[in-house]
Formats: structure tokens, sequence, C-alpha cells
């Protein structure tokens, strides 16, 4: 009796081990329903809002806290003061927010909030609403929310408002109280400074009441379409509303948040790509816009082609680029872009932001966190798809091999000006905006572009693919990423993460000599100067132009990559990364040897490239 008590006791220990080894990834839901009456005169709005909350995770929650956006833009808030004291301030902001008059300001304000019918005590602390529940919402339970509110939508300064420099009427992103995130690391009831942003995974049903003169795109599909007309329906093109409004329907599902624009002016057109999803255009036609936005439609459906293959389908049922906002901001299934531009700029910012679909709307990693796994692989994918469409004809110029050579020698350099912080800072506590921006656009592009360099190609694409097919809707975080790369590749590679996110080290590799060793055989010396390893790919060429690569695995890698560069390609024995120095031996004569080369490709992200080269001197 006693043995089988004690194999019943192992056996629970098993099962609850599992169970905490696999528990902690669930993801909060949330399935919104709101409406929304909207003054265009007083550039207010109300709304009411119903929030049904599923608590996935194992905790018992007593409080829940919502994100209050608009409050950011009065005179002393938070993001004010920091846009006013940061040593390089955005230009976009500055002291414009301080200079706002009462009718200028952004506000909300909280009518009402019942949990489950009974009202709730609740407190607005900036661009934040802190709730205290009446009773728990228990894990595996529901709590449904219902709220009154009153807002006015700032004059445009940062992302969302009114009036922007184009004479956009209304963007209006960040626009109503959301709820905040509760993950595995807790709540994440960030104020808005002007970063990034983290979200609740949910189902938005939202119905927009407004002049019947504006024209609308949103987050989701218009299921009214055949009452609104203005080109989303086929069987209408002017609104058969009623009275001086029209009520815009829109529904969007399994989303993090829900965005629109609306304008008189708005010219829309749409197409369909292959797959079969609608592409929406919105703009105001004119003299600056007209023959770079009809030529986008086109443009953008061939830039599909190349993420679908490399980085996953789009599993919506259509995307709107909009003109609005100040310069590009992407949501789910809709960015809000500057229209004021040349096609190559137009086509740049719409890639941009439509790759933040694969790298923020469906991965949804916490962006203030991890600001560069959105940023920085939203940067790394579009160069490549840019890249595409010069090859393709689309965009003027010649396509390369390395559309990534100029970020990775930005980032070298900057890496040497002592402003550097480690990837790992929250997007909201950069000491500077350049840290900031460098950190996560450049050397975010920069740590896919090194991990491409470490595995090759093919296991760098395979595990891209993998990513999608694994963590989209589950919010990844850097060791999530790195074990897809890990198992796509067959190695360790929890040393590069480490390194490269959380230090601001650099790699630096010299060749020191070369010299001959026997009589076959020369002896190239190298040296680890800086303090981050890496492995290397050198190659040797002869005089009569041949080359072969040598690749110098790391030890703690514990594999070594595929040749993805061609010609002859041979593996090395492990370079310890403790030791400061490697002798290379390789088959030849000395005499023969005119060049030996660390990484040709430039695809290291070497600070000092200058001590790359031996090249014999006649």
């Amino acid at each position: 009796m006693m043995k089988q008590l004690i194999i019943l006791f192992l056996c629970l220990c098993v099962s609850l081990f599992a169970t905490a080894q696999t528990s902690d990834r669930w993801q909060q839901r949330a399935e919104y329903k709101m409406d929304i009456d909207f003054d265009v005169k007083k550039h207010q709005f109300t709304g009411k809002q119903s929030i049904k909350y599923y608590n996935n995770s194992n905790d018992a929650l007593n409080r829940v806290f919502y994100h209050l956006y608009f409050n950011a833009f009065q005179p002393g808030s938070m993001m004010d003061v920091r846009s006013r004291t940061i040593k390089d301030a955005d230009r976009r902001v500055g002291g414009r927010i301080a200079k706002l008059q009462p009718n200028e300001i952004g506000y909300h304000k909280i009518k009402s909030l019942t949990q489950n019918g009974k009202p709730v005590k609740y407190e607005v602390v900036g661009t934040i609403l802190e709730v205290e529940l009446n009773e728990k919402i228990t894990p595996n339970s529901t709590a449904t929310f219902d709220m009154e509110f009153e807002s006015q939508v700032p004059l445009q300064i940062r992302r969302s408002g009114r009036m922007s420099k184009e004479g956009i009427d209304y963007s209006m992103t960040q626009w109503f109280p959301k709820m905040c995130e509760y993950d595995y690391q807790g709540w994440h009831a960030n104020p808005y400074v002007g970063r990034e942003f983290h979200g609740v995974w949910g189902d938005f049903d939202v119905t927009i009441n407004i002049d019947k003169n504006y024209i609308l795109g949103g987050s989701g599909v218009l299921v009214n379409a055949d009452e609104i007309g203005y080109g989303y329906s086929d069987k209408v093109d002017e609104p058969t509303t009623k009275g001086e409004k029209a009520a815009w329907h829109f529904v969007a599902e399994k989303v993090h948040d829900f965005a629109w624009a609306a304008d008189p002016d708005y010219t829309h057109t749409k197409v369909k790509t292959p797959d079969g999803f609608d592409l929406h255009f919105l703009y105001q036609k004119n003299e600056k816009t007209e023959d770079v936005w009809a030529k986008l439609p086109e443009t953008m459906v061939t830039s599909y082609e190349y993420i679908k293959s490399h980085y996953g389908e789009y599993p919506y049922p259509q995307y709107t680029f909009i003109q609005g906002g100040d310069g590009g901001m992407e949501y789910p299934m809709i960015t809000l872009i500057t229209g004021h531009r040349s096609f190559g700029s137009l086509v740049g910012v719409s890639v941009h932001e439509w790759m933040h679909t694969w790298y923020q709307m469906l991965m949804a990693t916490n962006e203030s966190l991890y600001a560069w796994m959105d940023e920085g692989f939203t940067s790394y994918g579009s160069a490549e798809v840019m890249n595409y469409l010069v090859e393709k004809g689309k965009l003027n110029g010649e396509a390369t091999d390395n559309p990534h050579k100029r970020s990775v020698a930005g980032y070298a350099r900057f890496s040497q000006s002592g402003a550097e912080e480690p990837l790992s800072t929250h997007a909201d506590h950069f000491m500077t905006n350049q840290a900031y921006g460098v950190g996560s656009y450049v050397k975010g592009a920069v740590f896919l572009r090194q991990l491409h360099y470490i595995v090759g190609e093919k296991a760098f694409d395979k595990a891209m693919l993998d990513y999608y097919d694994k963590w989209k809707f589950r919010h990844p975080n850097p060791n999530d990423f790195i074990r897809v790369v890990e198992k796509a590749a067959d190695m360790e590679l929890d040393w590069f993460k480490e390194y490269f996110v959380n230090t601001t080290h650099t790699a630096d590799y010299a060749v020191k000599t070369v010299e001959k060793e026997g009589r076959k055989t020369i002896k190239i010396k190298l040296e680890k100067i800086g303090v981050m390893p890496m492995p290397l790919d050198v190659v040797v060429t002869d005089k009569k132009g041949n080359k072969t690569t040598y690749n110098i695995p790391l030890r703690i890698m514990r594999g070594e990559k595929k040749n993805d560069i061609g010609g002859k390609y041979e593996v090395k024995e492990d370079w310890p990364w403790t030791h400061p120095d490697y002798e290379l031996v390789v088959d030849g004569k000395l005499k023969n040897i005119v060049k030996v080369e660390i990484d040709p490709s430039e695809r290291l992200a070497d600070v000092n490239r200058d001590n790359n080269n031996w090249e014999k001197v006649d």
C-alpha cells in the first residue's frame, strides 16, 4: 500500500511540474462592444463601452487598469514634461502640448463604470484608470465591464488627433479607454509617455455615428457597407443613411487594438490580392498625392508576394492604408501615414507599417519591454521587401545581395559613440531618443542580420517562418524567438541573445599575421579584440582568383553553419570564446595567397573593419 501511495505521489508531482512548465503562456481576452456618437463641431464624442473580459490566467485579479491615452495631450502630463526635458526632444512634440488651450487638449472623462452590473471604485491617474473590483475575477472566469465616457480629440501632435498638417480632420488612434494587458509578467499599466504599447487579444464591435459627409477607414470589416457606400460596396456609391449622421459599423476579430480615421475629402480605392483579402486606400486626392497613391495598390500587392513566402500569410480579411497622423503608425489591420511624399518614400513607409502586422499585430510582443522585437524585426523585413520591389522593377534602383549593409555599419558606428544603451532598456526609459531609435530600429534589425550570419540563410529563413507558425497570437519574448532559431539551426544561441540584448559589448576581430607554416600550409593568426564573441567566415583568395571560405564556429554554439556563401567551404576547429587568439592553418603556399578577409559579406557587425583584411604587398 505504501509503495502504491509513493508511486501516486510521484505521478502527481510529475503532473504538477508539467502543468507548471506549460501553463504560464495563457492569453487574456477582451470582447469590446462600443457605440460612439461624434460631434465634429466640438471635436468631442460620447461613448458606451461594454467589455467582456476573460481571465485565462492562473491568478485571481482584484484590480484592472485602463489606458486613457488622450489624457497625455494636456499641459503638465508625463508626455508633455518628458518631451520638454529629454536631451534630444522629438521635434514633432517638443513644447507643443504645453501650449494647448482647453478646447485643444485631449481628455477622457469617465461618467460611469460597473462590473457585472454593479458600480466599482475608480481613479483617473494621468493616462491610467485604476479600478478596484467589487469581486475578484477568478482564474478561468469572465467579468463584464460597462462604461460611459466623454472624450475630446486633441490637436494632432503625436499619432492621434485632429487637423493634421496635411489637412486630415481626424486620426483616431489610441482614442478610447482600453483595457491594460495582464500576462505572465503581471499588469502592464504603462503611462503614455510617448513610446510603445502592449494589448489584450480580443474582438471589437464598434459603431461610429458621425456626420454623413465623412468617409471613414478603420480596423476590421465594415459590416454595413451596403448602407454606407463610398466605394465600400459595389451596390451603392453614396450613403443611404437618414438624417445628419451615418452609422459606420466595424467588426475586427482577434486583434489587440482598434483605430480609424475620418475626413470628408477622402478618395477611397481598393484592390483584391491573389489570396482573396482586400487592400483599402484612403487619401485626399490632389497634385501632391494623386499620381503616387494611384500606383501604390499594385506595388503593395507585389510586396505581399515576398512577405508571405518569408514571414507568413496575412490572416485577416482586409488591410487599410490611410493618409493621416504624423509620419507612419501601425495598428491592427490599418496604418495611418502621411501622404505628401515621393513614390519611393510612400512605398517605404507603407511597407514598413504593413510589416508591423507580422511583428506586432500578430506576435504582439510587449513592445514597451522589447521594442526591438517589433521595430527592429519590422525594419529588417522592410529592407528585404524593398529590395525585392527593386528586383521586380516596382521601384527604381539596383537590388543588392546585402540590403542591411547600411544598418550594420550604422549600428557599428553608434556603438562607439558612448550613447548606446542595452536593448533590454524599457522603451520609455532610454536616456535619449537617439539611443532608443538606433537601438530599437537599427540594432533590432542587426540582431536578425547577425543571426543570419551565424546560422546561415537556409536555417534563418526556416526560423522566421517557424516563429510565425509557433508564436502568432501568443505574445512571444526574446527567449521564445531565440529557441525557435536554435531548433531550426540545431545550435545553442543563448550566448548571442545575452550579449546582444543585455549588454552593449561589441565584436571586433582582426587578421593579425599571415605566415608560412610548412611546405604546403599557411598559418593565419586571428585576434579577438572586442568583448563580444562571434563565429567567423574567413575568406582566402589566391592569385588565380579562387576563394575558399573557412568557417570558425564558437565552441559555445555546439554546432556550425552550413555553406550559404557558395564556392569552396570548410569548417575549422571551434574557437573558445575565452581565447584572445586563434591560429587558422590552411592548405596552400604563402606565395600564392593574395588576400585574407574576415567576413567579406559584411554581415558581421564588426566595429572596426579596417583590421579585417590582409593583402600581399608586392
